[in-house]
């Protein structure tokens, strides 16, 4: 490991004025909790994450009076925003990609060790659902602030997890999950989805996430080439390439419910998000509660999901994810062992604050509310994902600096109820290395439509300069007459994707300017021009 570079200093304390602090300003008064703080469960803590996440764990723990260690990449350096907020930070590994600096497990362990953290919070991704890396953490008397490694394990296998949820009468799809080896071959596995499953059918891998290792095969003649491609893609991503077969709902929504269970035997649930609206099976908006469900569905949901848990000995803030039909029926999709990006929504309509109530069951406390009964439900939330890319060219990830951002005001014409979780502030960049996102806005109001309003007005009023971004077409998914009116599925971008299609605002160059720009980079390869020298006496 390299020498540890511990930048908190005064001059960084000091720092938090302007830029920083608008950012998160605008936020603490939405992160409440449902008892009042007592004793901090720790002293302090690492946060063996990034960006946006590593921020919203840090606005907590200052309030609760723990302190924070971060971990920055060479690429992120010491002057990234997770990094400045928090009491301590080191850099970590050698190199800007994840699998050199973040995902270096021994090295986040010896950066807890050597900066006298008692815990480290994984945030999501990176190694939040790494069974292994979990392992090490207690091998080295650490606290892990997440669920056991025995959970992810069961969990992180869809067969597995598909045959513990069975065993505990939780409603699965119907399929074929034999992953031993001779089930496995291509012509028996096609024989299964005729016999056993039906078309269409869904190809999964068992270790897969993030829409990676699943194809969706329409008809028998079709089978082997998907399999083939889907074994393909998920020993490239996963290293494994056993696949399970699902029988496809038609027209599904996604709905998932936040479960939270403590190590006394305690757990509830914290009520459903609807994430149907979904691009290549990665989710676009969150919302919660999920529109247009009875009252009696919303209770079967939470109390499913609670099963769910109890079922692979859950500890700790997770979500489990259902996939819903026409009829209202659901079936178990996956449980995320971690704190989830659309977390806030949750915490808006309950007043919760879930990282605090991790760091608490982590510390060995109760749950603060145990009474199933008492979970408060009140109003309508909404999130949308800012992220740095092109809609008009197939939603092409960008970088660059962010030259100018203005976020939206929780003032004003927009009132209350407006949060932006973000890692940057202007003039950061954003990074080829990681996802490009920049922020997360959501907004809170009494009612659905209220929440809409509300989230089209920020969206508006939202102002980045520097990269292409998402907003138009998030703005013209929300104002769909289809989304307006709740219960869309998750085909929703695919059946409305000429109306919420962004057109390319990007003018074409002149063919001077062309030339311009032309001499210009070669001028500047051969080293005849370069910065100018700033002169502090000229009055440009």
């Amino acid at each position: 490991m390299r020498p540890l570079s511990l930048i908190r200093s005064l001059k960084v304390i000091n720092f938090r004025s302007e830029k920083v602090a608008s950012c998160n300003a605008r936020r603490s008064s939405h992160l409440s909790t449902a008892v009042p703080s007592s004793t901090p469960p720790f002293e302090k803590i690492l946060i063996a994450n990034r960006g946006e996440i590593a921020c919203r764990v840090i606005k907590t723990c200052r309030r609760l009076g723990i302190r924070t260690v971060a971990i920055f990449s060479s690429i992120d350096g010491p002057e990234s925003l997770h990094a400045r907020l928090a009491d301590e930070a080191y850099l970590i590994g050698t190199g800007p990609e994840a699998s050199s600096s973040y995902l270096l497990a021994q090295h986040v362990i010896n950066i807890c060790k050597e900066s006298g953290a008692q815990a480290i919070h994984p945030g999501y991704g990176f190694l939040s659902e790494n069974a292994n890396f979990v392992r090490q953490v207690d091998n080295n008397d650490i606290v892990f602030i997440g669920p056991p490694s025995s959970a992810i394990t069961a969990m992180g296998s869809k067969s597995k997890s598909k045959e513990i949820m069975t065993k505990a009468n939780v409603p699965c799809t119907p399929g074929f999950i034999d992953v031993d080896p001779a089930s496995q071959e291509p012509d028996f596995l096609l024989q299964q989805a005729i016999s056993q499953v039906g078309f269409p059918c869904l190809i999964k891998a068992t270790m897969g996430g993030g829409g990676k290792g699943m194809r969706l095969v329409k008809n028998p003649s079709d089978f082997l080439d998907a399999l083939h491609s889907c074994k393909r893609e998920s020993f490239n991503a996963f290293g494994n390439e056993t696949v399970i077969l699902e029988k496809f709902i038609v027209n599904p929504r996604h709905v998932e419910v936040q479960v939270c269970c403590d190590t006394h035997g305690n757990a509830v649930y914290l009520h459903e998000r609807d994430c149907s609206v979904q691009r290549r099976h990665q989710k676009v908006l969150e919302e919660a509660p999920a529109p247009e469900l009875p009252d009696e569905v919303r209770r079967e949901l939470g109390e499913v999901a609670v099963r769910a848990a109890k079922a692979v000995g859950y500890v700790n803030a997770g979500t489990v994810e259902f996939l819903m039909d026409e009829n209202k029926d659901f079936y178990f999709c996956e449980m995320n062992t971690r704190l989830q990006v659309e977390h806030p929504v949750t915490e808006f309509i309950t007043g919760v604050d879930l990282v605090e109530w991790q760091l608490r069951v982590a510390a060995g406390e109760e749950l603060p509310i145990k009474d199933q009964s008492m979970i408060p439900c009140d109003g309508h939330a909404m999130e949308c994902r800012v992220y740095a890319e092109n809609p008009a060219r197939n939603f092409l990830p960008a970088a660059g600096t962010l030259r100018h951002l203005k976020i939206p005001q929780s003032s004003g014409a927009l009132g209350g109820g407006v949060r932006v979780d973000t890692g940057v502030v202007q003039g950061d960049k954003i990074s080829v290395f990681y996802d490009p996102m920049i922020s997360k806005l959501i907004v809170h109001a009494p009612t659905r439509d209220e929440a809409i309003h509300k989230l089209l007005l920020s969206l508006k009023s939202y102002q980045i300069v520097g990269t292409p971004t998402n907003l138009k077409f998030v703005e013209k998914v929300v104002d769909h007459p289809a989304f307006r009116k709740g219960g869309v599925n998750t085909g929703f971008l695919e059946e409305f994707a000429d109306d919420v299609k962004v057109p390319d605002e990007a003018p074409l160059p002149s063919p001077i300017g062309l030339c311009l720009a032309s001499l210009a980079v070669l001028l500047s390869m051969e080293g005849r021009i370069g910065a100018i020298e700033k002169n502090l006496h000229s009055p440009w």
